[in-house]
């Protein structure tokens, strides 16, 4: 059983992240008989840590409060991708889950875990600012980077913030069932299970490039997103055969024609359904979709989720049209 549980804390942790797993496992909610945890703050580095926020925190728990835990929480903190971790934090991770103890990151506690060896051959996930930086520090770890938590028991990681509440959640619901997991999220006034995955959060502006070749027609594709384009029509505006073009556009962009563009309607429709009142319908053939149903195809698999989805989650209820 999760009965024991342990937030341990680097020194400028952040606390909203920290905050997230005292509301989930850390507050007594046996008045609606939910279940109550034994729960404790530790220090991995000295008596006093500051916070993210500037203010500092005192008497917490030493390392050794670690050896009984059932679950250890290990939140985000300042300079997580470059830090050194103190040895004995790694060592004690390690012994956790050599015991059979869970261990849980928020953001980018991922890499404390990563520094102590737990990532190798295991599926995780961060913040995806730090996706790339995880993967670079830990090559032997599968990063997932579309998604809102990973568990890859006894190793769960979640992504940016708000994602640490689904990962906590899913631990709640897998250790006590459904009904007690719904009445947590209530009590917190948070859907007990978000759909898509974080990838919808993702600011993703194309890289810019010198594009010499292909600059004109890339502007005109931006321009007439919503018209049918062939690699033949687009290498005829170019003045050259579809091969070569294919290959200039590859070279200058660093994607295939057909992934650019795809993007970009992407990207319009995004747009679209944050800042107007437009129709699904409309705002796909704007972006060169045709119909709701290709919007709603081409949203699933590049952002996990669904124009109305998307749309609630940015701006809102759908408007009544």
């Amino acid at each position: 059983m999760m009965q024991n549980v342990a937030a341990v804390l680097l020194d400028g942790v952040h606390p909203f992240e920290l905050g997230v797993v005292c509301e989930v496992f850390g507050l007594d909610r046996s008045d609606q008989g939910l279940p109550v945890h034994d729960f404790a703050v530790v220090s991995a580095e000295g008596p006093v840590l500051r916070t993210h926020a500037g203010f500092t925190i005192g008497g917490l728990h030493g390392l050794d409060r670690l050896e009984e835990a059932d679950l250890i929480a290990v939140p985000a903190s300042d300079e997580n991708v470059t830090r050194t971790y103190p040895p004995e934090l790694l060592e004690a991770l390690r012994r956790a889950v050599a015991r059979g103890c869970r261990v849980l990151s928020v953001c980018s506690g991922v890499f404390a875990l990563g520094a102590a060896g737990l990532l190798d051959g295991r599926r995780c996930t961060v913040h995806w600012r730090h996706v790339d930086a995880l993967t670079r520090a830990y090559p032997r770890a599968i990063v997932e980077p579309d998604v809102l938590y990973v568990d890859e028991g006894p190793v769960i990681t979640s992504a940016g913030s708000a994602a640490g509440i689904d990962a906590c959640l899913h631990l709640v619901r897998q250790e006590y069932g459904t009904e007690v997991a719904n009445m947590v999220a209530r009590r917190m006034v948070v859907p007990p299970h978000r759909d898509g995955g974080q990838a919808q959060f993702i600011e993703r502006p194309l890289p810019a490039s010198p594009c010499d070749t292909v600059g004109e027609v890339l502007e005109w594709m931006e321009r007439h997103l919503d018209r049918e384009m062939t690699v033949e029509q687009l290498a005829a505006r170019a003045h050259m055969s579809p091969r070569t073009f294919a290959r200039r556009f590859q070279q200058e962009t660093g994607t295939t024609p057909y992934r650019w563009l795809l993007r970009q309607r992407v990207l319009l429709a995004q747009e679209l359904l944050e800042g107007t009142d437009e129709t699904v319908e409309s705002v796909a053939g704007r972006a060169g979709f045709g119909n709701a149903a290709g919007l709603r195809h081409h949203f699933l698999r590049t952002l996990g989720t669904t124009p109305h989805s998307y749309r609630r989650t940015f701006r809102g209820p759908t408007p009544v049209l």
